[in-house]
């Protein structure tokens, strides 16, 4: 089982991610993920720094770490060019993508502001779940290398597998229906969420013990204990700032 971290881009500069990103390889993290927002003033902040342009830094500094999204919200770019710039960062950190990909927050949430302050729709659920299995489908396509009769689009080689996040059953089993992978958090609902995921898969044609599983944990052994035997590949923990500080803190 991996350990990654997801490091809190709210408030942080460059070079505090950058520095904590090279301390995370240097202490054995094994990846390392960013949330997708655009606004810090969802989480109080003055700033935020933009994830697929940050992963991009970490990937040509830091050889050997996983990077991902955690995750992308998929009204935040066009489909098709978002599996362009996936190819060409699958490729430029040399197969280390980890696709996170998300429904983004609904209305009730503070973070349908920074979508309506672009003057972007906030719809229900059923609809950004629709959402994200269009953005899957045509990412797909576009992957092929031909897109309607126009050849040359970028193919990853692997691609990356596609992660999906979700907190609840209906997500989860959009992820074992469409996806390579699923994140879920922690806690008592995760053996049902499970379930839920490997059973969609099963029913696609899918081998369910080939879903990769991701689990937002923190990594006391009480949180951990359990969590190998249920098939979870990679535990990812929140690391707030100090960044790098915090990042030495947990391997001491």
């Amino acid at each position: 089982m991996k350990i990654d971290l997801l490091f809190d881009p709210f408030g942080a500069t460059w070079p505090e991610v950058r520095e904590a990103a090279v301390v995370a390889e240097a202490e054995g993290f094994d990846g390392v993920w960013l949330y997708d927002h655009l606004a810090g003033s969802v989480h109080g902040q003055d700033r935020v720094l933009e994830s697929w342009t940050t992963l991009t830094g970490i990937a040509a500094i830091v050889p050997r770490i996983s990077i991902g999204p955690m995750v992308l919200n998929v009204a935040n770019r066009d489909a098709g060019t978002l599996a362009v710039m996936a190819a060409t960062l699958q490729e430029l950190s040399g197969g280390r993508l980890l696709l996170g990909l998300g429904a983004g927050g609904g209305r009730d949430t503070p973070y349908a502001a920074e979508q309506r302050a672009l003057g972007r729709p906030v719809p229900g659920d059923a609809s950004r779940r629709a959402a994200v299995e269009a953005t899957v489908t045509t990412m797909r396509s576009v992957w092929s290398g031909t897109v309607n009769g126009v050849g040359g689009f970028l193919r990853p080689v692997p691609p990356p597998p596609i992660v999906l996040g979700g907190f609840g059953p209906k997500m989860a089993d959009l992820a074992g229906r469409i996806a390579d992978g699923v994140n879920l958090p922690g806690g008592p609902h995760l053996p049902r969420l499970l379930e839920t995921a490997r059973t969609a898969r099963a029913s696609a044609g899918g081998d369910p013990s080939g879903l990769l599983v991701t689990v937002s944990s923190d990594l006391r052994p009480s949180a951990l204990e359990g969590l190998e035997d249920q098939g979870v590949d990679r535990v990812v923990t929140f690391v707030q700032g100090p960044l790098a500080e915090r990042v030495r803190r947990l391997t001491r």
